[in-house]
């Protein structure tokens, strides 16, 4: 009779199988598929591949299961299928192992963001993964191989799911850089005794890099975890070659780290990306040259560093001048300005002069349409405070970025002394000079709210000191005309949880519903800027109104750009409208945000200083 996977652990490393994605793509199952429909339209394929492991001496095969959960299937609209196909990826496994071998139920990432950084609740991922998991045991799983993790509270998500429903074995494994750090900058030291807290059985790293950079990983984690280690590289980085992801470390290369992990505490080793049955025959032979008594090499320093406390968070109203006049509940007013096109700023530059003579506060500096060649937002807001001498808000927009590249920019930033920063999720549309762009959404404001809030405790996203914290003044976007004014007020409250500190509106044209939306937010205690746009045209009024989602432009506003249209007379009309609304709106809300041409700004703004 076969042991348990944990009593024969015990007695000896144990070898798991390499890539089956790699096997499915070497026998012509094109990328754009569903790897793990396979099980329903081919299982015979997928059940081949996994003997060809077991002959080559793989103790634990994996159900072809990695992406089979609800979001990665409803990609392929397959969602409904998904017990089906769990259910069907562990017995195509199990009839293949038989007593021969033990059978993991493989399960990896959603391939979304989860929260702090995304908004999925960390509930509700787990409730992805129950269900998942609920299937693979169904099928007689002997245990499971959760892996290619980049987030803690994702992994820990999935381990919950799992324990929810069985004490079964669970391999909890992390994908890494080549420094050893998860891929959203959380070092060894910090995951392998979070997943251990969390309840992992072993834990590990796999995939993202070849067997060398893991080495490494893996002794730090034999310094930070008392748990059985796993360990299950690529082989090696893919390299393109006529069009195809060739990976070229040799099996014998592969074998020789596999010897190199077990002297390190590795006692389940296999691999992952590239990884052929050849690749685990080899490592099957360094295995069994090893002996079940392999000696353990000892790993310098006994036990991980203590975690350095959060830096103090530097106060409010030390963080910028607009901070310190929202702090003291003054009024304020700022203006939306657009960086240029090209590279020559001497234009807007003199504009915010002249504004910043009107009495403006700060210049917004907006990202607007990436499709066309402008100066980034960033780049104007340096020039802004060091050459200009003005406070300048940098609206930071989601799109097109990474979470990680995002937290770079924001270092930066802060190094060069901005410290107002407006987040914006973006616009998913494809807009500007370019209409086949491509478009990122890593993470939406919320998460990069988390992520802004996290440096100001002087922590990286991956909870990592950083020295000393940065003192960013946090804005994000409200909008008053949402067509579903609960969900808009649900997000805004998530905003202020996640670290907001002031908020801007979209163009406020309707003051009943600038008013809903200030009684419904008015328990987060947030200052609120209004922003107010002149209609340049009869035709600009008619787009804003029927064209732009999200804003909302009453009837009378256009009835009345009508009958100045008929008089010749709409852009003076428009303008008329835009200090009658910038009138009222200063005694809703605590600020003030014009936008829009350079002549009908200032317009409203020297309207705005006649009138007191």
């Amino acid at each position: 009779m076969k042991p348990s996977f944990l009593d024969a652990l015990d007695e000896r490393v144990l070898v798991c199988d390499g890539a089956m994605g790699t096997m499915l793509y070497a026998r012509g199952v094109f990328i754009n598929r569903s790897f793990d429909a396979l099980n329903l339209a081919q299982p015979d394929l997928v059940g081949e591949v996994h003997r060809e492991y077991l002959r080559a001496g793989a103790d634990v095969i994996e159900s072809n299961t990695f992406g089979a959960n609800r979001v990665k299937l409803a990609a392929f609209g397959l969602s409904d299928r998904l017990h089906e196909i769990n259910l069907t990826g562990a017995q195509i496994a199990r009839g293949a192992a038989r007593d021969r071998a033990w059978v993991a139920g493989a399960i990896g990432p959603l391939g979304i963001r989860i929260e702090p950084f995304g908004r999925t609740g960390v509930d509700e991922a787990e409730t992805y993964f129950k269900e998942q998991a609920a299937a693979l045991l169904e099928g007689g799983v002997d245990l499971f191989i959760l892996e290619t993790f980049r987030d803690v509270n994702e992994i820990g998500a999935a381990i919950a799911a799992v324990r929810s429903l069985t004490n079964l074995p669970i391999v909890a494994q992390m994908t890494t850089e080549e420094d050893g750090n998860s891929l959203d900058g959380t070092p060894p030291e910090e995951f392998g005794p979070a997943l251990e807290a969390r309840g992992a059985t072993l834990i590990g790293v796999n995939c993202s890099v070849g067997p060398a950079p893991m080495l490494e990983t893996i002794e730090r984690l034999a310094r930070a975890t008392a748990r059985k280690l796993s360990a299950q590289p690529n082989a090696g980085r893919p390299r393109d070659i006529e069009g195809r992801n060739i990976y070229l470390c040799s099996p014998e290369y592969m074998a020789s780290y596999a010897r190199r992990f077990i002297q390190r505490g590795v006692r389940l080793v296999g691999g992952c990306c590239g990884t052929t049955p050849e690749h685990i025959r080899q490592i099957r032979l360094a295995v069994n040259a090893q002996g079940p008594g392999a000696t353990r090499v000892a790993v310098s320093g006994t036990s991980a560093p203590a975690a350095e406390p959060e830096a103090p968070p530097v106060q409010r109203k030390d963080k910028s001048t607009l901070a310190r006049a929202l702090a003291e509940g003054r009024s304020v007013v700022t203006v939306e300005l657009e960086p240029p096109k090209g590279v020559d700023a001497t234009e807007v530059l003199a504009q915010a002069r002249r504004l910043a003579a009107l009495g403006v506060d700060a210049i917004t500096v907006s990202e607007g349409a990436k499709g066309s060649a402008r100066m980034s937002a960033l780049s104007l807001a340096i020039l802004l405070k060091q050459e200009a001498g003005l406070e300048p808000v940098l609206q930071y927009q989601c799109r097109d970025r990474y979470l990680l590249g995002m937290q770079s920019d924001l270092l930066g930033a802060h190094a060069t002394g901005i410290r107002n920063l407006l987040l914006v999720t973006g616009d998913p549309r494809k807009r500007g000079d370019y209409s086949d762009a491509t478009l990122v959404f890593d993470v939406d404001s919320i998460g990069l709210a988390n992520a802004v809030a996290r440096l100001n405790r002087g922590r990286d996203v991956g909870g990592q000191a950083i020295g000393r914290a940065t003192a960013f003044h946090v804005g994000v976007v409200g909008n008053p005309t949402a067509p579903r004014l609960d969900d808009e007020v649900k997000r805004f409250e998530y905003k202020a949880e996640a670290g907001a500190e002031f908020a801007i509106t979209l163009p406020v044209f309707d003051l009943d519903a600038l008013d809903a939306f200030v009684e419904r937010t008015a328990h987060l205690r947030l200052p609120i800027i209004a922003s107010v746009r002149p209609f340049d045209s009869l035709l600009h009024a008619e787009f804003l109104a029927n064209e732009v989602p999200n804003l909302r432009v009453p009837e009378a506003l256009l009835a009345r750009m009508h009958a100045a249209d008929g008089q010749g007379r709409a852009g003076e009309e428009g303008l008329a409208i835009a200090m009658e609304i910038a009138d009222a709106v200063r005694g809703r809300v605590q600020g003030l945000q014009v936008c829009g041409p350079p002549a009908a700004v200032g317009a409203v703004l020297a309207g705005l200083a006649l009138r007191g």
